[in-house]
């Protein structure tokens, strides 16, 4: 009886594909050790074991690593791309998009516990899982209410690949339907380089321009991409495009009360409404002109 038992066990075990060893020790050293311990390509195995349970998904892994470039392009990868991936079908996209939408809520949650000023790198974790790898250039926005935590996180745009259309009237109007007194503005650059460009610079000041009569701060435009991200408030542009908007109203007021501001080679002297007080900023061409 014994024999027969040995017998049938080795013939049980003949029959149970090559990979089924490999799947169990993958598993023991994600247990015993951790995610760390797991290339890219081994944890995206993990991922589809359950989509493909009876297939070798080594080799459908590494085409997707390869396909992609990491973990985190594979699984924030749009289904159309990843269904021209020979041997992706619709159950094996699912199993992907339930990670992707499992980690943004995971980091997304982070961000509302507490206040968004005082976690500033789950809010970079969060956008940047978010958006970073889209193909697309996504516009966001974070609403805050006055304590600074988090009212709503609303996608409002998503564009071409080098361009996505702001309104800034648009954002301005949604803070304060929300009674947001603080928003802060995401994209992100699917090229992968997050240096914002002169025109993410004049959206940002047209944004600012709108949102402080109003008393609704922009506290930061973050820009993220493969290569990392930007934070015009890192970059003190978020300071100077207050200025411009200062600099724009002060030069409103001398219009309307038929003072001329005076320009020079340095930059824009406007008086202001109290007394002996002049405010230079240096201003392009454009807003020289603008300012009149």
């Amino acid at each position: 009886m014994d024999a027969k038992k040995r017998e049938s066990e080795r013939d049980s075990a003949a029959e149970l594909p090559h990979y089924h060893g490999h799947r169990e020790r993958l598993r023991e050293r994600f247990r015993a050790v951790g995610p760390d311990a797991l290339s890219d390509y081994e944890l995206l195995e993990a991922v589809l074991f359950r989509a493909l349970p009876r297939r070798d998904v080594k080799p459908l892994a590494k085409t997707l690593i390869a396909t992609f470039g990491s973990f985190a392009e594979v699984i924030t990868a749009p289904a159309a791309r990843l269904a021209e991936v020979k041997g992706m079908g619709e159950a094996s996209i699912t199993e992907l998009k339930i990670v992707e939408a499992a980690a943004s809520r995971l980091l997304r949650g982070e961000v509302k516990k507490r206040p968004v000023l005082s976690s500033w790198s789950a809010v970079l974790d969060y956008c940047r899982g978010a958006q970073a790898f889209a193909d697309r250039e996504q516009f966001r926005v974070l609403f805050l209410d006055k304590r600074n935590q988090l009212i709503a996180d609303e996608l409002q745009q998503v564009g071409t690949v080098d361009h996505a259309p702001v309104y800034p009237r648009e954002v301005v109007k949604r803070a304060l339907e929300l009674s947001a007194t603080a928003v802060i503005l995401v994209h992100n650059h699917p090229g992968g380089d997050p240096t914002p460009s002169r025109a993410d610079i004049e959206m940002t000041r047209m944004i600012v321009e709108v949102a402080k009569p109003l008393g609704i701060s922009v506290h930061d435009h973050i820009i993220v991409g493969k290569e990392g991200h930007a934070s015009l408030k890192g970059l003190k542009l978020i300071k100077q495009c207050l200025l411009w908007s200062r600099a724009k109203s002060i030069a409103d007021i001398a219009v309307s009360t038929r003072m001329t501001p005076r320009a020079n080679v340095q930059g824009l002297s406007i008086p202001c409404r109290s007394a002996n007080e002049t405010v230079r900023i240096t201003l392009p061409t454009d807003e020289l002109t603008l300012c009149g």
